[in-house]
C-alpha cells in the first residue's frame, strides 16, 4: 500500500467553496476531542468514489511543524478580501474504514452536520490523502464497477417491465436519485440486492438516515408501504438464481426496522426457499425481537447483521433510543441465530476516539465472548462527531489507543472472528440445519 513520505498539508475551503492547501501547516485528525497528526503508515490516497465536504461554521486545525502542536487557522492565509474559511472532510468510499475524523473547531451558531462520516484529509504530491484502510477486498460497491449509462439503461428497462411492482419502482428511485449501490447492483443483476420492507421502526436512532426528529435533513426517503410477498419474491428469487455471489437483504437505509413486518418476511423467505436453495437470505436489523428472529431462522433466514454503535448498554440506549425492547433482546437474537446454526455479523459503527476506547473494547470483548458472532463489519458512523460524543458518551475522555492498534488487539483476542465491510455470501456448508417449510 502506498503511503506518503512526509505529513500532507492542511486543506481548507475558501468563501467560494474552493479547496486550498496550506503547506505551512500539516494535516491533523481527531480522535474524540484530541487533535493529532496521523501516522504516515495510516495514510492512503483518497479512494476513488469518495467525496469531499466543506464543514460550515468549523475552522480547520493544522499541525505546526516547529512547535509540534495543533494550531487553529482562523482566516484565509493570502486572500485579504475574502478571509472566511471552513474545514474540509472526506466521505470515503465503501469498503474503507476511517482511522481519524476531520480536525476542526466549531464556531458559535454552527449548524449540526448532516448524516455523513467525516474523515480527516490532507494534500501532498498532487493528491489527497486520508487516514483509513481498506476493510474489505470485495469490489461490489467500488466506483470502478459502475457505468452510469449502463445503470440508467438497465434500470429503465426493468422499471418498464415491472410497472405494477411498487418495490421495484421504489428501488428505481433509490438507484437513480440517491445512487444507492445496492439498488444499482440489483438492476445490474449481481451481488447483493436490497429488500426494504418496513415504513415503521421501534427505535429512534440519532443517526437514522431516513427519518429524523432533530431538524437534520434525512439522507434518503423512507419507504411508505409494506411490500407484498409477491413484490419481494419477484425481486429476490430471480436474483438468488442468476446473480453471481447472490445475497438478498431485508433492512436498508430507506426503511425502519424490518422485524416489524416479520409475517411478510417469513412468508417471503418460505417462498424463496421453495424456489431455490441458492444464495444468501440476509436480514439487516436491530435484532430487537428475538422470537421473530427464531421464526425466521427456522424457515430459511441464513444470516443476521445486527447494527451496533456500542457494546456498552448505556451508550447503545443513548444512540438507538429503543421504544419497546432492551439490549438483552439483542443478545438473545444472537443466541437464537447461533442455536439454529445460522450466520451472525455485527454492523459495528466505528467512530475514532470512542470505538477504540478502553471502555468500549472491554464491553465489545465481553459481548463477543458471551454471545459470539461470526463476523464484524467495520462501518463508519454517519453522524456529527461532536453531537455523538455529547449525546452518547457525555463525559471527558482520554486519548484512545487508535483504530489500527484496537483492531489488531481485537483480532489477536478472537482469531476465529471474521472482519470486513459487506454482508458475506454465506457458504452452503454454514447452513447447518434444514429449513422448516411451514
Amino acid at each position: 500500500m502506498k503511503h506518503p513520505e512526509s505529513l500532507p498539508s492542511l486543506v481548507f475551503t475558501d468563501a467560494a467553496g474552493n479547496i486550498n492547501d496550506f503547506p505551512e501547516l500539516g494535516m491533523t485528525g481527531m480522535s474524540g476531542s484530541h487533535f493529532l497528526p496521523p501516522e504516515l503508515n495510516d495514510l492512503i490516497p483518497l479512494p476513488e468514489g469518495s467525496e469531499l465536504f466543506t464543514m460550515p461554521g468549523r475552522l480547520p486545525v493544522g499541525w505546526d511543524f516547529g512547535s509540534r502542536e495543533p494550531v487553529l487557522l482562523t482566516e484565509h492565509p493570502w486572500d485579504e478580501e475574502n478571509k472566511s474559511i471552513n474545514a474540509v472532510a472526506a466521505f470515503i468510499a465503501p469498503a474503507h474504514t476511517s482511522i481519524l475524523t476531520s480536525s476542526y473547531q466549531t464556531q458559535k451558531d454552527a449548524p449540526r452536520l448532516p448524516l455523513f462520516a467525516y474523515t480527516a484529509v490532507g494534500w501532498k504530491d498532487d493528491q489527497f490523502w486520508v487516514p483509513a484502510f481498506r476493510s474489505d477486498k470485495d469490489v461490489r460497491q467500488d466506483f470502478s464497477q459502475y457505468n452510469r449509462e449502463d445503470v440508467e439503461r438497465r434500470t429503465a428497462l426493468k422499471l418498464k417491465a415491472h410497472r405494477d411492482n411498487r418495490l421495484i419502482q421504489h428501488l428505481g428511485k433509490c438507484c437513480l436519485t440517491y445512487g444507492c449501490p445496492a439498488a444499482r447492483n440489483y438492476f445490474l443483476e449481481r451481488w447483493e440486492a436490497p429488500l426494504p420492507t418496513s415504513p415503521v421502526c421501534n427505535a429512534r436512532c440519532l443517526g437514522c438516515i431516513s427519518l429524523q426528529e432533530s431538524g437534520i435533513c434525512s439522507a434518503q426517503e423512507r419507504i411508505t408501504f409494506v411490500p407484498t410477498v409477491r413484490e419481494l419474491c419477484e425481486i429476490a428469487i430471480p436474483h438468488l438464481k442468476k446473480a453471481p455471489n447472490p445475497v438478498v437483504s431485508y433492512g436498508q437505509g430507506c426503511e425502519g426496522e424490518p422485524l416489524m413486518q416479520s409475517a411478510v418476511l417469513r412468508e417471503s423467505i418460505i417462498q424463496m426457499r421453495e424456489a431455490t436453495d441458492l444464495g444468501t437470505i440476509n436480514l439487516n436489523s436491530n435484532a430487537s425481537l428475538p422470537e421473530k428472529v427464531k421464526e425466521l431462522a427456522a424457515v430459511g433466514l441464513d444470516s443476521l447483521r445486527i447494527s451496533l454503535n456500542s457494546a456498552q448498554e448505556s451508550c447503545y440506549n443513548a444512540y438507538y433510543r429503543p421504544k419497546s425492547y432492551c439490549f438483552d433482546d439483542v443478545k438473545r437474537s444472537i443466541d437464537m441465530m447461533k442455536d439454529a446454526g445460522r450466520f451472525v455479523s455485527f454492523n459495528y459503527f466505528v467512530i475514532p476516539g470512542f470505538t477504540d476506547s478502553d471502555e468500549e473494547f472491554i464491553a465489545l470483548s465481553n459481548l463477543v465472548a458471551s454471545h459470539p458472532p461470526d463476523f464484524i463489519q467495520l462501518r463508519n458512523l454517519n453522524i456529527d462527531p461532536e453531537w455523538y460524543f455529547e449525546t452518547v458518551w457525555g463525559k471527558p475522555h482520554s486519548l484512545s489507543e487508535g483504530i489500527t492498534p484496537w483492531l489488531d488487539k481485537l483480532k489477536a483476542r478472537f482469531p476465529e472472528l471474521g472482519f470486513g465491510y459487506f454482508n458475506p455470501n454465506v457458504h452452503p456448508t454454514q447452513k447447518k440445519k434444514k429449513y422448516d417449510k411451514r
